[in-house]
């Protein structure tokens, strides 16, 4: 114990050493440069965290580092707001879940800085989902050995019991639905999962008051997906709601902070975590930006100071901001405007402005074209060196790299001998929208 004067008074802390060599005073302040030493300290099995970023970069860089770093037998609880993005699951295909169209263009230089919705790849698996700032996230990590499926499903559901949504449930996808009067569910937040040797991630969404609930089917809408065969995973398409929307005559109305809360407060009991660390994580918004310790416990807030202090979430950062990433991490898929063996679905018309003998394919691996054919003629001998010329051009090229302008050119250079310049121009439109270039 040691004692400090303050006028008359006396003050008394206790401190301690903790299994990480770090001297921690009860239930004390620190500064966000102690955030990896603290959240990695042996002692801390549990830890509750607000982030006050709303960079999708930054807090899934947050989350992976707590994946990695923390303690093997701690449980951690990491809740995050997200500027509108789209984020698609480790193993997906950005052509086929999204609309690339409706995103920022991260592909061309001269439009990296617009604020645009992000398209983000996470490191976990499961579908693609819209974020924005009325959906709230939830990360837990926990010891592997007692990691289910359902477990923070459920805590999530009764979190949201407490607060008033008792008319949502978790289904047998570990999906958590609220029950509509028309009979059918709507589902308001989604999982996915990553589970390592010793550790286990459960993050997911919650629709909770999203202004986008009405748009997210134009994020989310590939205008190639009648023409894509893919590998990998696809999201499953559900209808979807608000929470609010089943709170309007509630007493108390509907908080954002309100919710936060209550999930801190489940995370505590299911978890047997110190009443002083969901004291300190409640108010670990922008009343109280600041890191609290106790002896077997962090708390508080974490964001951009984090991500600037700690070269572990910085190269994370860095990683989930690359294109490489973000698209040649694609598993193998193929584009046809015709049926092939492998897909032989119908195909919606082509535009009138396209000869009817118009043909495109392509093979991609790791977002690569490894195999093309696009011609126009309705000759097979002239189609077979269209495609041939084309090819040439094409092989090998990163498909997030291909511009408008690089599409038109590469056509125009291989097609013109023998097509009228404004069938090629329609050509490499059509091509163009269905990829978002």
């Amino acid at each position: 114990m040691v004692l400090f004067s303050q006028a008359t008074c006396w003050k008394a802390y206790r401190f301690k050493k903790s299994r990480g060599g770090l001297f921690v005073r009860f239930n004390s302040a620190f500064s966000s440069d102690r955030f990896a030493q603290l959240a990695s300290r042996p002692a801390s099995i549990h830890q509750i965290y607000q982030s006050l970023s709303t960079d999708p970069y930054v807090n899934l860089s947050i989350e992976h580092f707590l994946l990695e770093k923390a303690p093997p037998d701690s449980s951690i609880l990491f809740l995050y707001v997200n500027r509108p993005c789209v984020v698609i699951g480790r193993n997906q295909n950005p052509w086929l879940e999204t609309n690339l169209q409706k995103l920022h263009n991260d592909r061309e230089e001269s439009t990296k800085h617009s604020d645009g919705a992000l398209l983000v790849r996470r490191r976990s698996g499961g579908g693609a989902v819209f974020h924005d700032a009325g959906n709230l996230n939830y990360s837990v990590i926990s010891p592997r050995a007692t990691f289910t499926r359902n477990k923070h499903a459920e805590m999530m559901m009764r979190a949201l019991h407490r607060v008033g949504a008792v008319n949502t449930s978790v289904n047998e996808r570990h999906d958590i639905v609220m029950s509509e009067s028309d009979g059918q569910p709507r589902k308001i937040s989604g999982s996915a999962f990553k589970l390592t040797r010793f550790r286990g991630l459960h993050h997911g969404t919650c629709l909770l008051d999203s202004p986008n609930i009405n748009e997210l089917g134009s994020f989310l809408r590939s205008p190639a997906r009648e023409y894509i065969r893919a590998k990998g995973v696809e999201s499953v398409r559900s209808p979807v709601a608000n929470v609010s929307s089943s709170m309007e005559d509630a007493p108390a109305g509907f908080s954002m902070q309100a919710v936060i809360a209550s999930v801190m407060d489940e995370f505590a009991q299911l978890y047997n975590a110190s009443p002083d660390a969901v004291r300190r994580a409640q108010r670990a918004h922008a009343v109280e930006p600041e890191l609290y310790a106790g002896d077997n416990w962090v708390a508080g807030a974490v964001g951009d100071l984090e991500a600037d202090a700690v070269p572990e979430i910085k190269k994370g950062m860095d990683e989930l901001k690359s294109l490489e990433w973000k698209y040649t991490q694609t598993p193998q898929f193929t584009f046809s405007t015709y049926p092939i063996e492998e897909d032989p679905r119908e195909r919606p018309a082509l535009p009138p402005s396209l000869p009817p003998s118009t043909r495109v394919f392509l093979r991609l691996k790791h977002g690569a074209i490894i195999e093309s054919c696009i011609s126009t003629s309705n000759d097979p001998s002239l189609a077979a060196e269209q495609a041939s010329r084309v090819h040439e051009a094409l092989k090998g090229r990163n498909l997030h790299e291909l511009q408008p302008s690089q599409w038109t050119e590469v056509l125009v250079s291989r097609l013109s001998a023998d097509e009228e310049p404004v069938t090629v121009q329609e050509l490499a439109s059509f091509i163009t929208s269905k990829f978002g270039s």
